[in-house]
């Protein structure tokens, strides 16, 4: 009785396990595109750690993209930067792409990248919050103060409303390759002007703010810090449909 005894409980045993689903090991193509933050200008690093804070809480390896001398020279070299970024990222992840989150000016730095600098093949999801796509009849901010012609600033003046920058960027297709294009931006941005100018055509997904939450009071600077903002940044990059929590903190 001992031998059938044990042919019958190695079958039970046997049967059981069948049903045992060993959890796979993670790849790097079982998890989300690594995130690169693309900041805006004068915007250091530490400032946009709450938005990588909401991020990594979500699953999502987070890097931040510090503008280069902090957005005052040229956005096409500074590009050039974020493209040996976006780089580094992808060889020490393992990814193949990546989404790109650019407040301000860093959504026509992260524009610039994929349009010519190669990132249409690395970029998944571009995310821009009150990037001024179109320009901004403010760039000349310095104007207000006297100064004129931006104090110099080359990045200012690239943004202004008719530039050649803003002209060579927006030339032909606004939306590159297979990249999803999401834009984000407020009725309330002081610096982007007019605000429709943070939207683009062309198969982009654009969003105000108040078209969804009316009452919802975000300007520019806070577009990166916003509890409803970022609840549309998360939508985008997981590419669902922008349903905005007016209530978010």
């Amino acid at each position: 009785m001992r031998r059938p005894l044990r042919l019958l409980l190695a079958a039970l045993i046997c049967a059981l396990t069948a049903f045992v689903v060993l959890p796979a090991s993670s790849t790097a193509a079982d998890r989300p595109d690594p995130v690169v933050i693309v900041n805006g200008t004068f915007g250091p690093a530490f400032f946009y750690e709450p938005l990588a804070a909401r991020l990594r809480a979500d699953g999502n390896q987070v890097f931040i993209f510090e503008l280069t001398d902090l957005g005052t020279g040229d956005i096409a070299a500074t590009a050039a930067d974020l493209a040996g970024f976006v780089s580094g990222v992808l060889s020490s992840t393992g990814a193949t792409k990546v989404d790109l989150v650019g407040h301000s000016q860093g959504g026509l730095v992260a524009r610039q990248y994929v349009k010519f600098l190669g990132g249409d093949s690395t970029v998944d999801s571009l995310v821009s919050l009150g990037a001024p796509h179109h320009g901004t009849a403010v760039a000349n901010i310095a104007d207000f103060f006297g100064g004129g012609d931006c104090l110099g600033v080359v990045a200012c003046q690239q943004m202004a409303v008719g530039s050649d920058f803003v002209n060579t960027l927006n030339a032909g297709d606004d939306t590159i390759g297979s990249v999803r294009y999401t834009n984000l931006y407020t009725a309330l941005d002081e610096l982007v002007r007019p605000v429709a100018n943070a939207a683009l055509d062309d198969g982009a997904t654009n969003v105000l703010i108040q078209s969804q939450c009316p009452f919802r009071v975000v300007a520019h600077v806070g577009l990166a810090l916003d509890g409803t903002v970022y609840d549309g940044v998360h939508d985008a990059l997981l590419g669902r449909p922008i349903q905005l929590n007016c209530w978010a903190v």
